[in-house]
């Protein structure tokens, strides 16, 4: 459930996190139960609901999960649990944005500022470092048997604003309103999903010369992920220092 960042490093990060299932599962069902109160159990009127359900899909979170997480959602359950978006600096001034669904506020804002302190960063105020990042819906695609000058035309149906072919994934950005179209836009047209996420692109990166920074960046980052209230984690750290 890490941050978006190059193909690489996503793929890296999938490679982390497929040992730990079940974190990855409570977040995803976290994220529905969320959807559902917000917007009600049908996920053809609740847009939010059917992108945390093909997120959750696209995790290997079984069918059966997903409609338990629904139906405990709807009844009267004492699970509520609240957005909160944390900013911060990390090792070498990188800066980080932590996004999180908390049952307990304090407890969670308590174990965020752990984390930035043991590995060298800080956690600062609302807006500190939101403003080096942009908002984007990014789709990850698989290229395999796509032609790029045929896709052009998928792309601008789907209201896509950018796209790129590396190594064998089509990287789509698009506005984070027309997120929701563009990934049943894709799914409809039977394109197989890497990833697909509303995230926060850092407007330029910061590279780090530090092997000691370069280490605490990487377990701030690993422990930000192993904790089940953070469900995002982006940053604008060159990852490629740390290769």
């Amino acid at each position: 459930m890490s941050g978006h960042s190059k193909w690489n490093n996503i793929k890296r990060k999938k490679e982390k996190t497929d040992g730990a299932k079940a974190k990855i599962f409570t977040k995803c069902g976290r994220e529905i139960s969320v959807a559902v109160k917000e917007g009600g159990p049908d996920p053809a009127s609740n847009s939010k609901l059917r992108d945390a359900i093909a997120n959750a899909k696209a995790n290997n979170v079984p069918n059966d999960n997903i409609e338990r997480v629904i139906k405990k959602a709807m009844g009267e359950g004492k699970d509520t649990y609240e957005e909160i978006l944390y900013e911060g600096y990390g090792p070498g001034g990188t800066a980080f944005l932590v996004e999180t669904l908390s049952d307990n506020r304090n407890r969670t804002a308590a174990n965020i500022r752990h984390y930035f302190d043991k590995f060298g960063g800080n956690l600062g105020q609302s807006g500190c470092v939101s403003f080096l990042f942009t908002q984007k819906g990014v789709i990850d695609l698989n290229a395999d048997g796509v032609d790029e000058e045929a896709f052009m035309e998928d792309a601008l149906e789907a209201g896509v604003e950018d796209y790129t072919f590396e190594d064998g994934v089509i990287e789509c950005t698009v506005a984070p309103e027309g997120f929701s179209a563009a990934r049943e836009y894709f799914d409809k047209k039977g394109f197989v999903f890497y990833s697909a996420e509303v995230a926060y692109l850092p407007s330029t990166t910061t590279h780090l010369d530090d092997p000691d920074q370069i280490k605490k960046i990487g377990l701030l980052i690993d422990h930000l992920e192993e904790d089940d209230d953070v469900q995002d984690i982006w940053h604008n750290w060159d990852e490629e220092d740390g290769e």
